[in-house]
């Protein structure tokens, strides 16, 4: 069964295997981003008596910075050993268990060191996971695969924050934390039952001496890559910090705002696939470009809304942008990968996507302290800055016309 539908989407496999273990890594990880800003409002504070929305973005920001330290060191982990199942195993697990952990959080410094543990194994866990998705897919689907990958994460953050809402509302923080952390362990029993990895041959895993990132691995593609999935998470990722403020500013509940964030993953749900097949055929920079391009003014306009339904249809927009980023970021760097590098190289790219989130959601609670839409502004500008980037430094990878046969 699972073959055939990985036939009928053009992926394979391990693709598809691993794309149903991130769906309930996803489902986890996206309830918390609804449900953290609203816990923090209750927990005592005992040595910095911050403004909330800083509190607030720092508890957000740890989980993306602490991940995007260590993600080299992971990549180059996996890279040395050659295999990377265990290592997401081990992620999943310390995800898991550090989302239990929140039942029994009484402060907010708390939360600072359950976060800590939860990038460490967001890092574990991407990393690996990105490296086996370069491995195991060929060029002229890569596009598609890491269309299909990134879709089944999107359905996860799209459902995720709604049950949040939900779970908030109707039964309490509790039932949240508990609900989130089963998702991420679901995704542990898939990725142990359906991912099968052979023994890594000699080719296959790094040799000389360990490097956490050797130079030679780095080049103009992969960095500029990285850049443009920096600008993406960091766009998409800057009101959460600002839930309370949007929900005072429209009037709104928590299930609304979570409507609205995942307003951005539904609209992903619908675009990423075909846009990350299309990219096997007419190459990857013109989406990487264009969806930057639409993400400059979307970002902008989150500062301006007076509804609901704009928030939403901003979202949606945001949404259409990043899905023209993310696959064919993804595939461009995995085209350029270097056998026994694969590792390294695509945490340049899961690196900056983590600094994105966490970046996104400090500067968002630190900038509006001072202007609501100023955030968003510069958000704005920083997805220019980011298509002229990949248009002057990123090479083409897909010859028009020989993708997908």
């Amino acid at each position: 069964m699972l073959r055939d539908m990985a036939d009928r989407i053009g992926a394979n496999r391990a693709v598809l295997a691993l794309s149903f273990a991130r769906l309930g890594d996803a489902l986890g990880n996206s309830i918390l981003m609804i449900i953290i800003p609203l816990y923090i409002a209750r927990l005592h504070v005992l040595w910095f008596p911050l403004p909330e929305t800083v509190r607030v973005g720092i508890v957000i920001s740890l989980y993306g910075i602490v991940s995007s330290a260590v993600q080299p060191f992971m990549g180059a982990l996996g890279d040395r050993l050659g295999r990377r199942k265990p290592l997401i195993l081990g992620g999943l697990f310390l995800m898991g268990t550090a989302t239990l952990a929140f039942l029994v959080a009484g402060r907010w410094e708390e939360l600072l060191l359950i976060r800590a543990v939860q990038g460490i194994g967001i890092a574990l866990t991407i990393t690996a996971s990105m490296a086996f998705m370069a491995k195991s897919t060929e060029k002229s689907t890569r596009g598609g695969s890491m269309g299909v990958y990134t879709t089944m994460r999107m359905v996860g953050f799209a459902i995720g924050p709604l049950i949040g809402g939900i779970l908030h509302d109707r039964l309490g923080y509790g039932a949240a934390f508990a609900v989130s952390a089963g998702f991420i362990f679901l995704g542990m029993i898939v990725v142990q039952v359906w991912i099968q990895e052979a023994e890594p041959e000699k080719q296959d895993r790094a040799g000389g001496p360990f490097l956490v990132m050797d130079r030679s691995l780095l080049n103009a593609g992969i960095i500029g890559a990285g850049v443009a999935t920096f600008v993406m998470a960091n766009n998409f990722s800057m009101m959460i910090t600002l839930e309370k403020q949007f929900n005072t500013r429209l009037q709104q509940s928590a299930f609304a705002f979570g409507l609205a964030f995942s307003a951005l993953m539904i609209s992903r749900l619908l675009f990423q696939l075909p846009l990350g097949r299309l990219s096997d055929r007419v190459g990857r920079k013109p989406f990487i470009i264009g969806g930057l391009l639409l993400m400059a003014p979307a970002t902008a306009l989150l500062g301006y809304v007076g509804t609901t339904v704009q928030l939403v249809g901003v979202r949606l927009l945001q949404g259409l942008g990043s899905a023209a980023i993310a696959a064919p970021c993804f595939a461009l760097a995995a085209d350029l990968a270097k056998p026994g590098g694969e590792g390294r190289q695509m945490s340049i790219l899961t690196m900056g996507f983590g600094l994105g989130l966490a970046l996104g959601p400090l500067f968002a609670g630190a900038l509006a302290v001072s202007s609501f839409a100023l955030p968003f502004l510069i958000g704005g500008v920083l997805s220019l800055t980011g298509a002229w980037v990949v248009s002057h430094y990123v090479p083409e990878t897909v010859k028009r016309g020989k993708g997908i046969g």
